[in-house]
């Protein structure tokens, strides 16, 4: 329900921001990326979650931040990571730990310019009742 209203209200906020012309277009996944929540434990102020995020083959997360530390497990295929420099960070194939520190200085976008699916186990540690990402707009670079 949580993920139905939260989808509902960003798609209403990107419409309205298109029509009304206002500041730069968040990065929204790639077509066919997709999450699925395994477990939620809420302890105290904080969430623990643990996610499977799919990725096709030449698409990408979009730009984005997590409100807390995520740590990711690479389950197929190979990530290939950027933060807002446009460089490659890192590149972690099938069997590899990604962690994301958190927090706006944090932006980044995952790709997946492989030509296997991306499968990520992603254990996300956020503050209780935040989103999985924040999503940002691109900052500049000649992809998404």
């Amino acid at each position: 329900m949580r993920t139905a209203l939260r989808t509902a209200v960003t798609g209403a906020v990107i419409a309205a921001t298109a029509l009304l012309g206002g500041p730069a277009q968040a990065t929204p996944p790639g077509p066919g990326v997709t999450g699925r929540t395994i477990s939620l434990t809420t302890v105290g102020d904080t969430d623990y979650v643990l996610r499977e995020v799919t990725v096709p083959s030449g698409q990408a997360t979009g730009w984005h931040y997590h409100d807390g530390p995520v740590y990711g497990y690479v389950k197929q295929g190979t990530l290939t990571h950027h933060h807002p420099d446009c460089a490659v960070d890192g590149v972690y194939p099938q069997g590899t730990v990604v962690r994301e520190p958190g927090g706006p200085s944090d932006v980044h976008l995952g790709r997946n310019l492989g030509d296997t699916t991306l499968v990520l186990e992603v254990f996300y540690i956020l503050p209780h009742g935040a989103p999985f990402s924040e999503d940002v707009p691109n900052p500049g670079c000649p992809f998404e």
